[in-house]
């Protein structure tokens, strides 16, 4: 088995339909964080300072040097941050239970759209023949008379 290049590996690679699909996720996701994170910034924050009495996560710090220009461990900016990894994390759950919901609704419809079989096989040579046949006009054999089934 001869050895692919470097590059017609990458080429079969990224020319894979999972790897696209990968992409055009990472992108729509990067495009979703970015109106989640002005949902957290520009609408719960504000609602959260009014709640709180005025006060505002961002402003969160504490002063780990003195000095002219001291060091800051900006903790209010992680809390403000797991805040819209909260928030990020229960649309998409919602998103994808809304798809989940809509999916198997759309495959409860198809089955029930799903017409009746007019054919069964033929337990002895495997032909088809009507579903209502007692005899199968290939081989002849008597067919077992099948019990309705009642739900």
């Amino acid at each position: 088995m001869a050895k692919k290049g470097f590059v017609a590996e990458f080429k079969e690679f990224i020319s894979r339909g999972n790897v696209m699909d990968m992409a055009v996720g990472v992108i729509i996701g990067g495009a979703f964080q970015s109106i989640v994170s002005s949902l957290v910034g520009d609408v719960v924050m504000p609602v959260i300072t009014v709640i709180t009495g005025g006060i505002s996560f961002s402003s969160w710090k504490l002063a780990l040097t003195e000095g002219e220009e001291p060091s800051y461990l900006n903790y209010g900016n992680f809390i403000t941050a797991v805040i819209n990894f909260l928030l990020m994390a229960f649309i998409i759950f919602c998103f994808v239970k809304l798809m989940n919901t809509l999916s198997a609704k759309m495959l409860r419809k198809e089955a029930e759209e799903a017409p009746a079989p007019t054919t069964k096989k033929c337990p002895y040579c495997c032909s088809e023949i009507p579903i209502e046949a007692t005899r199968c006009a290939h081989c002849t054999s008597e067919l077992p008379v099948e019990e309705e089934k009642t739900e």
